[in-house]
């Protein structure tokens, strides 16, 4: 069951939902009358952006990539761009959205190659933020929560590829993650 690998649940689908829904009309007002470009990190990001973008009321196009930093339960302290941007961006508004931003590590390389294709301008949107665990400082203009340092799943994130599906944020239950239960 489910349930048994999970520690407390964090963040309830309802307050999910009023923040997507808050970042949202923020952005279409940040954005009113552009057209952003939202790039989405891949897997994690998906859920969160699935349920952003119909929550902006622009024309926007979305593109996906993909970075490697964690082995399970660990970061590794490298970051692999495994899938790059396949788009351009140069002179376009883009938003890049990160499931999580913990250490800071990987959203200051993915933030490197974009930043390399010259966009007009480049911000951050982040569903959650573990300030506590920053090694790297980035600029996060789009924050929807600040959580503890906590290995967290559901609401797209995983653990081993699992929990994706839960339609909540909860706490990983270290003996599960550890391997020890």
């Amino acid at each position: 069951m489910i349930e048994d690998s999970l520690g407390k649940a964090l963040l309830s689908t309802e307050s999910i939902r009023r923040k997507v829904r808050e970042i949202g009309a923020k952005i279409s007002r940040d954005y009113a009358g552009k057209e952003p470009v939202l790039v989405g990190v891949l897997n994690g990001a998906l859920v969160f952006m699935a349920d952003l973008m119909r929550e902006i009321d622009l024309p926007l196009e979305a593109y996906m990539m993909a970075a490697s930093s964690y082995d399970g339960y660990e970061s590794t302290g490298t970051v692999d761009i495994v899938k790059p941007l396949n788009a351009s961006i140069t002179a376009r508004d883009v938003i890049l959205v990160e499931d999580i931003v913990d250490t800071g590590i990987t959203l200051a390389c993915l933030l490197e190659s974009l930043q390399a294709e010259k966009p007009a301008s480049l911000e951050v949107c982040a569903l959650l933020d573990k300030k506590s665990c920053r090694q790297v400082e980035v600029p996060i203009k789009y924050i929807g929560f600040e959580i503890p340092d906590e290995f967290v799943v559901g609401y797209g994130l995983d653990y081993n590829q699992q929990y994706r599906n839960l339609p909540y944020v909860a706490s990983m239950n270290a003996a599960v993650a550890n391997g020890t239960r």
